[in-house]
């Protein structure tokens, strides 16, 4: 018995002794510390284990002592000052996705980070999966567009896993289809309305072209990404595979090209398109009926249409240790869908416009939004370099 209760006062000293060295080099706020489990055993070394810290609202796993046999579980809630590192700052490197909501918000955010706080940015370019397996390994700290449930099963598995951190979200809420016509094309064929019509010989034969044989061009998801998958199933699962023939294109760019000449010479299209791309905020599309979403249906064969997309802002657990103040300005990040249509629009107006002076153009005219998500000292500093027409050091060469 007299061994038991030295384990256990060897335990919690040791807990004590953990709290405090989280301390000494987390964000300079206040944060909520959670022991989650001191388990004490009889006649075996004690193990201490550090899993993992992340910042105030997620559960903060300190310390697990071990032995062989359990004989009870304390938990225990402590609240401690912590502050930020002293010294250079670290490089913040973003997941630059290749599709044009999410380069513009990494060029808005990158020149925030930099003019507002003064941390050094860089980008890494790629696909949804890779840059996400990025994150979570740390190649990369912020991913400004996590799109569920397209990513919902490697998101859950990597938020179990403690190796991703949710901050808020980005656009907000957005629909999605695999199925998409242009209007002029509806007006034409008044029946053309659901996904069901493409097994009609005349409206495959609309869509058909010399590459596709005798089946309908689809026009589907970027390779790489989530829905690449997903758009497949679909079409396996409405009964389509004998009747469409999926066209996957390169890069987000390659897809909207393809629409926009199509559109330009009122050719029949179809193919995948989602509320926040940019020919979907500026031309007139029609989304063609698909049986209404259910976790039931999309669990099995995926035959129904997309549930709405929640896109979060994500961040890899060490980010709030290193920059508590990025991450506080990322969990006032508002860069809502009506503000993107906006910018879609201008970017119509001005076709010359790369993202970079896109991002520029939105900040100088925009600081009533912006400033709502940053310190006064850095509102100052963005302004001081906006008002010299200063670029963000980490912008690639586009």
């Amino acid at each position: 018995m007299f061994t038991k209760y030295r384990l256990f006062a060897l335990a919690m000293a040791m807990a004590l002794v953990t709290v405090l060295a989280v301390a000494a080099c987390a964000p300079a706020e206040p944060q909520t510390i959670e022991v989650t489990r001191v388990v004490t055993e009889q006649a075996a070394p004690v193990e201490v284990e550090v899993t993992r810290v992340v910042t105030e609202q997620e559960q903060v796993e300190v310390t697990r002592v071990v032995t062989e046999e359990v004989v009870k579980e304390v938990e225990k809630v402590v609240e401690v000052e912590v502050m930020a590192p002293e010294g250079p700052k670290e490089t913040i490197i973003f997941g630059d996705l290749n599709w044009s909501s999410a380069l513009l918000q990494n060029r808005i955010a990158q020149y925030i980070v930099e003019k507002g706080y003064g941390y050094p940015t860089d980008v890494k370019f790629g696909a949804t999966l890779p840059l996400f397996q990025g994150l979570k390994n740390g190649d990369t700290d912020v991913t400004m567009e996590i799109w569920l449930p397209n990513q919902n099963e490697a998101w859950n598995e990597a938020r179990e896993e403690g190796a991703v951190l949710s901050v808020g979200q980005s656009l907000g809420k957005d629909w999605q289809s695999a199925f998409v016509i242009p209007a002029y094309l509806q007006e034409q064929y008044p029946d053309l309305d659901s996904v069901e019509d493409l097994k009609d010989p005349q409206y495959k034969e609309l869509f058909q072209t010399a590459e596709t044989g005798d089946k309908a061009r689809l026009v589907s998801c970027i390779i790489g990404w989530a829905c690449e998958t997903v758009n497949a199933a679909q079409v396996a699962g409405y009964g389509l595979s004998d009747h469409v023939e999926i066209i996957n294109p390169g890069d987000g760019a390659a897809l909207n090209a393809d629409l926009y000449g199509a559109y330009e010479r009122e050719e029949p299209w179809l193919g995948y398109q989602w509320g926040t791309n940019d020919p979907a905020l500026i031309l007139d599309l029609v989304r063609l009926e698909e049986p209404a979403y259910s976790d039931a249906c999309w669990n099995s064969d995926k035959a129904c249409g997309y549930q709405d997309a929640t896109i979060l802002i994500a961040v890899n657990p060490n980010l709030p240790g290193e920059a508590p103040d990025v991450v506080e300005m990322l969990r006032n990040w508002d860069f809502n869908i009506d503000i993107y249509k906006e910018v879609a629009r201008w970017q119509g107006q001005n076709p010359d416009a790369d993202v970079k002076a896109t991002a520029l153009w939105w900040l100088n005219n925009n600081a009533d939004v912006w400033g709502g998500w940053v310190t006064n000292e850095a509102a100052e500093g963005i302004q001081a370099a906006l008002s010299t027409g200063e670029e963000a050091d980490g912008w690639p060469t586009e």
